[in-house]
């Protein structure tokens, strides 16, 4: 294969302005979301000195996620996604700038920026299941997976960067002027999704309130491979999240270095931003089912191998690879839920796959810390990477249509 064709592909820029002016303000957005996401957490600290009070700042994002994005997937799919999504990239907006004065005033006690965050994550929990109609929608299903692609890059590339440039800013002006800057980030992600066509549901609407979420539960239970998609997501993150254990492991093996703790999460980024850039081989292959259960796989493997690692390098490069294998799966698994959903249901589905995506790491850290305390930080993360391995098999040998790379109907069981 050509290396042209190894690299990311990138056809959707050439060929669709609506996607790219997309693309750059979700960018930006994101960008101004992960300084936001330190900042919050050095300012709790600083208020608190209180490890339970950070640790609800993670509850604060989680919860309203989990019980507004029950609700929110069936909303977005009874009307029109694109001015659902401006709706609540302004709300969005409105939190951050609510955020900025108090961080300027310092004046407002911590349960007031809680709330203010809780706020935000309720706007976020909406406007993300409407969001996920829309690449299907802009971009033929030949390219689904190439936006993907490109949007799995900017993300992994802003975590990178994002709490780095939020630390330096509020180190050079302060918290409150982060929050402004995370503010207006929204600015450029309202105009890029201000030029999108309207994007009702295609098909029959939700129907309103629990009888549109039981319909959407009932089309995940019953859909084999989207189902198996979720369900490998889960292992992944329930089973392996190694974040929760990285000052431990740090401790236990690299001296405690704060540097090599730096290092840990950089190098689970870079893996990621390096598997993006050449994902090409794998966005054109066609089969993403078994792409997913590998990169999964690899993902949990690589993790239990860090798990056993006495050398820093060798540690950092396993990490790396536990990146790059989890950014693969995340293509290939949105891929197979973006092209087997109907769009009648996309919204739904997009919800379910936020609240796992959200879920799934919180308590797959919960889990690493429980086994670390009974056992080791490096025995939580051998055993959870290898129960990842074992259970993403089940998940594959349950379900042959994975494996194979079938083209199940989107509504079939």
């Amino acid at each position: 294969m050509s290396l042209t064709r190894t690299l990311i592909d990138v056809r959707p820029l050439r060929t669709s302005p609506v996607f790219r002016r997309l693309l750059i303000g979700r960018t930006v957005s994101v960008l101004g979301a992960f300084m936001t996401m330190v900042t919050v957490m050095y300012q709790v600290w600083d208020m608190t000195h209180s490890t339970v009070w950070t640790g609800a700042v993670g509850l604060a994002n989680a919860v309203p996620t989990v019980v507004v994005g029950l609700f929110a997937g069936s909303w977005a799919d009874r009307g029109d996604r694109r001015r659902i999504y401006l709706f609540n990239t302004v709300g969005q907006a409105v939190c951050s700038l609510l955020l900025a004065v108090q961080g300027f005033t310092g004046h407002v006690p911590v349960l007031g920026v809680l709330a203010l965050i809780a706020a935000q994550s309720c706007f976020g929990a909406v406007g993300g299941p409407a969001s996920g109609v829309f690449i299907p929608r802009l971009l033929p299903k030949d390219q689904v997976a190439a936006g993907l692609a490109l949007n799995t890059m900017s993300f992994t590339t802003m975590m990178l960067v994002g709490p780095a440039l939020g630390g330096l800013l509020i180190g050079w002006a302060g918290i409150g002027a982060c929050y402004l800057v995370d503010a207006l980030t929204f600015l450029l992600a309202f105009y890029g999704a201000f030029g999108l066509p309207a994007l009702p549901p295609e098909g029959e609407p939700s129907r309103a309130g629990l009888h549109g979420v039981l319909d959407g539960l009932r089309f995940l239970a019953g859909h084999r491979v989207v189902r198996g998609a979720l369900l490998t997501d889960l292992a992944a993150t329930v089973l392996a999240m190694p974040v929760s254990l990285f000052p431990l492991i740090n401790s236990e093996r690299f001296g405690g270095s704060p540097r090599t703790l730096g290092l840990f999460l950089s190098a689970i980024s870079v893996g990621g931003i390096t598997a993006s850039v050449f994902s090409g081989a794998v966005t054109r292959l066609g089969r993403p089912g078994l792409v997913m259960l590998l990169g999964a796989s690899t993902w949990g493997a690589a993790l239990a191998a860090f798990g056993l690692m006495t050398d820093p390098w060798a540690g950092l490069g396993f990490l790396a690879l536990a990146g790059a294998a989890d950014s693969t799966s995340v293509i290939s698994r949105s891929t197979i839920i973006q092209t087997h959903t109907p769009d009648a249901l996309l919204g739904r589905v997009s919800a379910a796959e936020q609240i796992v995506g959200q879920a799934g790491p919180n308590l797959g850290n919960l889990r690493g810390g429980l086994v670390a305390g009974w056992t080791s930080g490096a025995t939580a993360l051998f055993t959870g990477g290898l129960l990842c391995v074992l259970a993403v098999a089940g998940v594959g040998a349950s379900t042959p249509e994975l494996r194979t790379g079938g083209t199940a109907a989107p509504d079939e069981p």
